[in-house]
């Protein structure tokens, strides 16, 4: 697959960058210490600050690699990251990518992770030659795939106890769009 790595993205709202080692506190504070933003995610909240700068410098180190894809999510107003959202999952033998994003509690039901979401969707088809682009989420949390579908992204299916969070096994909802259907979206 054709790859670009982790660009600038501007929206109206937003910037979407490169995480940098000064993003540790607002990671922190922002979301990666609370419970309930990572209720139905696959790792537990940071414990301290210490726990988030190590992750940070993987990161970080990761952007050598132009098939990595992992954003800070940034409103312009604010300055400072409130969220990510990442290619957590490559498929090159059938030109496959998974998103997967996250998000502090306060800014939850303001459209934010919507417009990253199909910020991220219209660089990929872009600038890769990606032609499946997949989320996923604990069927749980109903809110995470209404993200999805206001995005274009189609529901496939729910496999049932296919994956596991830091709640145990549970069932996930896939959604997918593919290139044809960004390209030529139904009237």
């Amino acid at each position: 697959m054709q790859h670009k790595g982790t660009q600038a993205i501007e929206t109206a709202r937003l910037l979407l960058r490169r995480f940098e080692m000064g993003d540790a506190e607002p990671m922190f504070w922002n979301w990666a210490s609370d419970p309930e933003v990572t209720r139905y995610l696959t790792w537990q909240p940071h414990a301290n600050l210490t726990v988030t700068q190590a992750v940070l410098s993987d990161w970080v180190s990761a952007y050598a690699d132009l098939d990595t894809y992992n954003w800070a999510i940034v409103p312009k107003e604010l300055g400072q990251p409130i969220g990510s959202i990442s290619v957590v999952r490559i498929r090159e033998d059938f030109m496959s990518m998974e998103i997967g994003y996250c998000i502090g509690k306060a800014w939850w039901h303001q459209g934010i992770t919507s417009e990253a979401l199909r910020a991220v969707i219209a660089y990929l088809f872009a600038y890769t030659n990606v032609n499946r682009i997949v989320a996923i989420h604990d069927a749980r949390n109903s809110n995470s795939g209404g993200v999805m579908r206001k995005c274009g992204m189609q529901y496939e299916g729910t496999l049932r106890q296919a994956g596991r969070n830091i709640q145990g096994i549970c069932d996930i909802c896939i959604y997918a769009i593919l290139r044809q259907d960004f390209l030529q979206p139904a009237k």
